[in-house]
């Protein structure tokens, strides 16, 4: 192979420096150095290194190089709009806000603490929610709004969830307020029953639709009581009232940290007993439902109320001193003698975690009701209640 030190006519010359290399032309008349043995020239030596280019007879592209030039195949023929405009950057809009409508399940009560906690504290606003805490004006509609889809959410009870899906109703239970039963038979002292097998005869008034399909019918059964041995009319919640003017002789479905402790104030005693006592199963006292047909648009911003709601009951629970004046002072018609008696009571059953779900529960109730002939078939538990956060 020829060496590179010897064609000066491909090749520039180069002075090797110290520091590097330095292109400088050959003098006339110069001798060019032997590379040394070691394959390196010396310092100062001028080496020729080889040109870039190629010759025309040997380069591709020569041939095209002297063709006229025009206008390339994407070249535009008039001047176009740029593709992007640039202008000032758009403020950051805030998150959309969810507006929902809770159905309370009649005047606000110590049983709706977890709720007005969440909307006094801003724990609704806080996760993007706009919440309308609404009374109704019969307690026998919440349910009948909802499944209209006149309002988003409303609280009732477990037993009467039940009934309303078996009749077809689109509802399904998404948080547990109060986990344990609040209802009892309350009955006027002086009606002289002192026996439930001896309630035939008596007037026993029932406050709302599972009242009297659930807790009586289960209380009947219990004693081999016809549904003729007793008169039970439907107070329309006007408890109180029927009770001090004796058109009862008790009530059944009765709020028993409540009624009782209402009733002593004015001078009426009574004896209650636990809705347990005569053989209705366990079950949640308050719950949270929804329309399932409206889940998937409102799901995420269920799970997100839902959350409010564990945060304000665990802040009630940890300050027991703040949390009935901070009721007292949202609700005032809330400041009652009967409610501050009943707030310890009703403060330790606020359920913990809203969302979690009891499905062992809500089956055996389920079943329980199809054995008493109260609901036609076994309805799924996926069917009556979820849990929001799944």
């Amino acid at each position: 192979m020829p060496s590179l030190f010897r064609h000066p006519g491909r090749f520039r010359p180069l002075l090797v420096l110290a520091g590097g290399l330095l292109l400088m032309p050959l003098a006339a008349g110069d001798q060019q150095a032997e590379p040394p043995a070691s394959g390196y020239p010396p310092l100062g030596t001028e080496v020729m290194v080889p040109e870039m280019g190629l010759p025309p007879a040997e380069d591709p592209l020569a041939l095209f190089r002297e063709l006229p030039s025009g206008p390339a195949v994407d070249t535009p023929t008039r001047p176009t709009a740029p593709a992007v405009a640039v202008g000032p950057a758009e403020p950051i809009a805030p998150p959309p806000v969810n507006r929902l409508t809770v159905m309370l399940d009649w005047y606000p009560s110590p049983r709706h603490a977890a709720l007005i906690v969440a909307r006094e504290r801003d724990l609704f606003a806080s996760r993007g929610l706009e919440v309308d805490l609404r009374t109704p004006a019969d307690p026998d509609v919440p349910t009948k709004l909802l499944a209209a889809s006149r309002v988003d959410l409303a609280l009732t009870r477990q037993p009467l969830l039940h009934l309303l899906v078996d009749r077809g109703q689109p509802l399904v239970r998404v948080a547990t307020l109060v986990g344990t039963p609040m209802t009892a038979l309350v009955m006027r002292e002086d009606a002289g029953v002192e026996n439930l097998a001896n309630l035939a005869g008596t007037r026993v008034g029932h406050a709302d639709l599972d009242g009297e399909a659930v807790l009586l019918a289960s209380l009947l059964a219990r004693h081999d009581l016809p549904r003729e041995a007793l008169d039970s009319p439907d107070l329309h919640f006007r408890l109180e009232q029927a009770m001090r003017e004796g058109r009862v002789d008790g009530i059944i479905g009765a709020v028993r940290h409540l009624l009782p402790r209402a009733l002593a104030d004015e001078g009426l005693a009574t004896v209650s007993v636990p809705s347990e006592r005569f053989g209705v199963p366990r079950h949640d006292g308050l719950i949270l439902v929804a329309n399932r047909e409206r889940l998937a648009r409102q799901g995420e911003a269920i799970a997100r109320l839902v959350d409010a709601l564990e945060e304000a009951t665990a802040w009630i629970l940890e300050h027991p001193e703040e949390s009935w004046p901070l009721l007292a002072t949202a609700e005032p018609a809330l400041d009652t003698p009967a409610n501050r008696e009943a707030w310890p009571e009703v403060r330790a059953r606020l359920s913990l975690t809203p969302a979690a779900l009891h499905p062992r529960r809500y089956a055996e109730f389920e079943r329980f009701l199809v054995q008493q002939g109260i609901v036609t078939a076994v309805t799924p538990v996926e069917r009556l209640a979820i849990d929001p956060n799944r």
